[in-house]
């Protein structure tokens, strides 16, 4: 008897971890996750979202996941896309203090953090977060982006890598003659759209409403958010957009106004130079051959070569500037979030207030923000200081907790206003959620931002107010 009832309590036992931690159906096959430190809360790690981009898809659309048989336990983020190692200082020591993780072209990963796995009647709202790096670094699982915290406040976070560098933007006229559109380049942006596409698809296995998507990056990430909801690839798929220091309206060409054409003759030069005279050699090179080469190519002509490691206006992926498209009505039609932080403002400002207006005058509005705390140091030496570019990672995730910065009270306090902020404005399309709106629309009239900082008492001190200078 006694054996009999140590048999069911295992039984039911196992019954209960597997409602805790079901397994998922998927693209590809079925997955497990692994417990965050949260109770509830589920990371699934290192989920195929595309096939791997390597021998003859080097440089080609990202393509259907390859299955696999059994259950995929994703318990390790996958590889991120190759990329230079990290030098010393700047953002070494801020975000990257625990090494480089291995580097590889077989890239394509993303990763689910979830209160609701395995219900999909939960209809969670998602947020899929692009990340920054210039096109050429980052990845999907640094300790400043993790999920935890966000699914704590009710949301789905996706985050992936995606291709970069020459390997995710490389145009070159080989390339087009071979792909049905006649364009090549924007391998890294076809991979964001296929992430995209694969959360739709697949998020309601971990609880999300695939018709509550939000998009939202930072740097480059943010100008990718930008091409998102230019490109009829994809710009349906969004219910809302977040765009944090590396938006707005404007006329450089990095943010979105390079054109194919040039990138393409700047890709066949350079290939020229190196010595690859066919599509043959250049997919049997060794990926490590294409990290330095634009700026080898640089050193040895004093050509600049703008366009390869970055999206472009293709007619296809992207047929116009974000910049134009947001003037003339004919970006995604969704609600909007931008800003940045206080040190990045002299170059971002102007931008955002056109965009801003720019959505008033389609009938739409946006909400602006500036992060203006400068972050609190203990006095070692090469480390960033202020309010600097990409410091309100930090606490728009909540993700203090595994930063050396000796936080106080009123940074964690500050923290959480933030991230409820921002999963507010994804469940809702609207930062004050369903309180008081004391964030308000920056319009012409009322051109104001909600400064995120602390006074001087170490208390939130947020208000909405014209941006504080740099």
């Amino acid at each position: 008897m006694k054996r009999i009832l140590f048999l069911l309590s295992l039984a039911v036992l196992a019954a209960s971890c597997q409602s805790n931690n079901p397994v998922l159906a998927v693209e590809g096959g079925r997955i497990q996750g692994v417990e965050t430190g949260t109770p509830g809360v589920m990371v699934y790690k290192g989920i195929p979202y595309a096939a791997p981009p390597v021998g003859e898809l080097r440089w080609k659309a990202p393509q259907p996941v390859v299955s696999w048989d059994g259950v995929k336990v994703c318990d390790t983020f996958g590889a991120p896309s190759l990329q230079s190692a990290h030098a010393p200082g700047g953002y070494t020591p801020e975000f990257f203090f625990d090494g480089d993780p291995e580097f590889s072209e077989d890239c394509l990963y993303l990763n689910v953090w979830t209160p609701a796995a395995g219900k999909p009647k939960a209809k969670l709202p998602v947020t899929l977060w692009i990340h920054g790096g210039g096109y050429v670094a980052g990845w999907g699982s640094e300790p400043e982006m993790d999920g935890e915290e966000w699914a704590r406040h009710g949301g789905i976070l996706v985050t992936f890598n995606y291709r970069l560098g020459m390997l995710g933007f490389l145009a070159h006229p080989a390339l087009s003659a071979e792909n049905p559109q006649g364009v090549s380049g924007n391998y890294g942006m076809l991979d964001q759209i296929a992430a995209l596409k694969w959360v739709k698809a697949n998020i309601a296995a971990f609880g999300g409403d695939p018709d509550r998507i939000t998009i939202m990056g930072q740097s480059a990430g943010a100008m990718s958010v930008q091409t998102l909801v230019t490109s009829p690839l994809s710009k349906d798929l969004i219910a809302g957009a977040i765009i944090q220091s590396g938006g707005g309206i404007s006329e450089r060409t990095l943010l979105g106004r390079a054109q194919f054409a040039d990138a393409e003759a700047v890709g066949k030069a350079i290939m020229d130079w190196a010595g690859y005279t066919t599509l043959e050699e250049m997919r049997a090179a060794d990926p490590q051959e294409f990290l330095n080469l634009p700026w080898r190519y640089l050193a040895a002509t004093l050509q600049f070569p703008s366009g390869i490691t970055s999206p472009v206006i293709d007619g296809y992926t992207l047929p116009e500037s974000f910049g134009d498209a947001a003037l003339d009505g004919r970006i995604a039609d969704i609600p909007y979030l931008i800003g940045g932080t206080l040190d990045d403002m002299a170059g971002l400002a102007i931008g955002i207030d056109r965009f801003c207006l720019a959505r008033e005058a389609t009938g739409n509005v946006a909400y602006a923000y500036q992060f203006a705390r400068r972050l609190p140091t203990d006095g070692r030496p090469d480390v960033l200081e202020g309010a600097f570019h990409s410091s309100e990672l930090w606490y728009m995730f909540k993700s203090l907790r595994f930063c050396w910065r000796p936080f106080t009270e009123g940074d964690y306090a500050l923290a959480e206003q933030m991230i409820t902020c921002w999963t507010n404005f994804a469940r809702t399309g609207n930062p004050n959620g369903d309180g008081p709106e004391t964030w308000t629309p920056c319009t012409a009239e009322d051109p104001q931002f909600m400064v995120f900082r602390l006074d001087e008492n170490d208390k939130v001190a947020s208000a909405m107010g014209t941006p504080m200078e740099p």
